[in-house]
């Protein structure tokens, strides 16, 4: 599948692919899907985590398959009827998320991705999508890998053995990432590593409006309440890469350190960054290039 195009044109567009489990309507980002195939054989696995269906293989790839039907529903897929699956890639392994159908790709606005109900499968929902057929949940694929990958977590293998430094602590990082889970994860690693003062938005805007407020009250002095920005690029109502270029188009803030921490960054999106004028671009989940880029930055 080929990388939207909507990017690069500053439209403050995406395209989501909108899939069918169990009735329920869905989507994930074009961006953060390889490709959408017919499901095979899927070979059975040795383990007992009722999410992970087995193993596959596409063009000589073996794949993990996972249940999307359990992890939301906790209803097995039935195999024998024929099903969808979407081939990602997250920490820079391809997985395959098994679905019931596949209703097509959408173009919508960042800004209409609201965020999601708290009470509503709260923590595999980073945001919801009003369209002229209904709501559709934006789920948190990040999470979900996360979770069943939890003895393998880099995050926190990252914090057994990075290395604690003093002058750290005085630095003020803020971070705008709409995953939860990640958020939690990224502090967690990062005060391990000496950064203790954090401050943490789960969207573009807010952080963008904080940063401002920077720039209202301390003006040319604004870096004393902040001196660097991690960001994700998607995120509800505001992106990453719109909150950069913001940023930087600002003769003040332009100062600020941006770093783009996410998922999506590929080959094909790398420049995208750079144009909005991104100081460093990591790819999740190289925590150890991310800790060695803020000090990079900020000594």
């Amino acid at each position: 599948m080929k990388s939207s195009v909507l990017l690069e044109s500053g439209t403050g567009e995406l395209e989501i692919i909108v899939f069918i489990v169990n009735g329920n309507a869905y989507c994930i980002n074009v961006l953060k899907t390889r490709e959408i195939i017919q499901l095979n054989e899927v070979r059975p696995g040795a383990l007992t985590n009722k999410s992970i269906l087995g193993l596959t293989s596409v063009r000589d790839k073996v794949m993990t398959v996972i249940d999307l039907s359990y992890i939301l529903d906790k209803k097995s897929t039935d195999l024998t009827s024929g099903k969808m699956a979407l081939v990602c890639e997250f920490n820079n392994q391809e997985v395959m998320f098994v679905v019931d159908s596949i209703v097509g790709i959408q173009r919508i606005k960042w800004s209409d991705i609201t965020k999601p109900d708290r009470l509503l499968k709260a923590s595999l929902t980073v945001g919801n999508v009003l369209t002229d057929s209904g709501i559709l949940l934006l789920l948190d694929f990040e999470k979900i890998i996360t979770d069943l990958s939890d003895a393998d977590n880099v995050y926190l293998k990252s914090k057994e053995t990075i290395k604690i430094k003093a002058e750290r602590k005085s630095k003020i990082i803020y971070i705008a990432e709409d995953s939860k889970t990640i958020r939690a994860l990224l502090k967690e690693v990062l005060v391990a590593a000496g950064y203790m003062n954090i401050t943490l938005f789960d969207n573009g805007q807010d952080a963008l409006k904080a940063i401002f407020e920077l720039k209202e009250k301390y003006g040319e002095g604004f870096k004393r309440a902040v001196d660097l920005l991690i960001t994700d690029i998607e995120m509800p109502i505001l992106d990453g890469h719109t909150l950069t270029r913001r940023i930087k188009e600002d003769n003040l803030l332009s100062e600020l350190p941006v770093v783009i921490f996410s998922s999506l960054i590929t080959e094909d999106l790398f420049h995208k960054g750079e144009k909005v004028g991104a100081d460093r671009q990591i790819s999740k989940p190289s925590i150890d290039n991310l800790v060695a880029s803020l000090d990079e930055l900020l000594f």
